[in-house]
């Protein structure tokens, strides 16, 4: 019992980064499919990050400007997020999702959008 009591942020950080890992995983798998139903790839770096990297096809929106761009993004189409390790992503997600976008995907890191 001391070991839990001692140990549980730990364990909780393992299971939040297993989770995240997962969830990434499906959505690569997903992402064929996704791109077949005209997916909107969205990266949400900042404009410097983009511009040093990116996946082809990806949409550079960033994360603070997202909610004024929303017009930008149909809500009719899948929406694919991502960001340099999946946290400002999954913030999007959230966003995305609270104004009314129904099938929106988190990959994690931007260079997943390239399998």
């Amino acid at each position: 019992m001391d070991f839990v009591k001692t140990y549980w942020p730990f364990l909780a950080l393992a299971l939040w980064f297993g989770y995240k890992w997962w969830a990434s995983r499906k959505v690569v798998a997903m992402l064929p499919e996704l791109r077949k139903n005209g997916a909107i790839l969205i990266d949400v770096r900042s404009p410097g990050e983009f511009a040093q990297a990116n996946a082809p096809g990806t949409i550079n929106i960033p994360l603070q400007d997202l909610g004024s761009r929303l017009s930008e993004i149909p809500k009719s189409a899948p929406v694919v997020v991502g960001c340099a390790s999946g946290s400002r992503s999954g913030m999007a997600r959230m966003m995305l999702k609270r104004q009314g976008y129904q099938n929106v995907y988190n990959i994690g890191s931007w260079s997943k959008f390239l399998n």
